[in-house]
């Protein structure tokens, strides 16, 4: 029987192991569903990363069980094995292939990075200090009156900014966003609306001007492929488009104390119908509130007091907002 050649076997094994790494590197579910302009340039990447990854796996573990299997001590033989000192030419192939793959994958990343926005995150001038200066701010104000009267107006130079395909255009909708221990506060200079919670249209061009109040805090949303530090004293950007209303969640991945697990909130996408339905609800609501805060008197009420009627915009818990103050104060 004549025996298949080991070339014919190599060359057998790289098919099926090429099509078993892109059928699982591009049918996977590992990624949540995308939401965002940015999503499919980021899931893009990752596959070609997880097909490489797969195929390394399926020929190095691939390779073990074999040798396991032919290589094994047969019975009775107590014999020493092949002394083999090494294989130059396997050794430079095991390592230029990866180092070309690296390199390959490098440049990929860059042109990602690139078309997401990363090499112009300087967008038009919109500082986070306005948070306290809007219209119907009085939150935002309480929370850090003093530091937003100092704060430098200057646009964020850091982060994800315009694609090149909106490059020197102005974005449809900008958001003042300030991290907290332990909340997010989002804050639209346009409606002077402060919220707990994002919404914003979708299809539209939305940038966020990010900053912290006290630690680094990182706005990470995952559906959307986008994770942006928020820096204390240093305003950074994340700007993108949504492509599907829905509500979707937003995490600090960025540990910043105690209670950094429970700092959550939600993007809410909506049409734009419903989006200026909810601002329109929002602007009245906030105004009455604003009215009722005119009326008591701030300084007969502690810091507590003024914010409870609040918590549920800013999306927090009360124990949260205790916390809050009792750090403050």
């Amino acid at each position: 029987m004549q025996q298949v050649p080991v070339s014919l076997w190599t060359l057998v094994a790289g098919i099926v192991v090429t099509a078993i790494s892109i059928w699982i590197g591009q049918n996977h579910t590992l990624m949540p569903v995308q939401a965002s302009l940015q999503a499919p340039l980021v899931d893009g990447f990752f596959n070609v990363m997880f097909t490489i990854a797969i195929a390394f796996f399926l020929v190095v573990e691939g390779t073990i069980v074999v040798f396991l299997i032919q290589f094994r001590r047969r019975p009775g033989d107590d014999t020493d094995g092949v002394p083999i000192e090494g294989n130059l030419p396997l050794e430079v192939f095991w390592t230029a292939i990866p180092t070309v793959i690296v390199l390959l994958l490098g440049i990929y990343s860059v042109d990602v990075f690139n078309r997401m926005g990363g090499f112009d995150p300087a967008g038009h001038p919109h500082s986070a200090a306005h948070v306290a200066h809007m219209p119907g701010s009085a939150i935002a104000a309480t929370l850090s009156d003093a530091e937003a009267t100092t704060a430098p107006s200057i646009a964020p130079t850091i982060g994800i900014g315009a694609s090149p395909q909106t490059l020197d255009k102005p974005a449809d909708l900008v958001v003042d966003v300030k991290g907290i221990q332990y909340a997010w506060i989002f804050n639209y200079p346009d409606s002077g609306i402060t919220s707990g919670e994002l919404h914003i249209p979708v299809g539209a061009d939305v940038q966020l001007n990010l900053s912290a109040q006290d630690v680094i805090h990182s706005f990470w949303v995952p559906n959307f492929r986008l994770k942006q530090d928020a820096l204390p004293g240093i305003p950074t950007q994340l700007r993108f488009v949504a492509t599907k209303p829905g509500t979707y969640p937003v995490v600090c991945a960025e540990l910043c104390g105690g209670y950094h697990g429970s700092m959550r909130t939600q993007v809410i996408v909506h049409t734009p119908e419903e989006y200026n339905s909810w601002r329109t609800e929002n602007q009245i609501a906030q105004q009455q509130n604003l009215n009722q805060v005119v009326a008591v008197n701030p300084a007969d009420l502690s810091t507590s007091e003024f914010l409870a009627p609040h918590t549920h915009d800013m999306g927090i818990s009360a124990a949260t907002l205790k916390s809050v103050v009792m750090r403050r104060d």
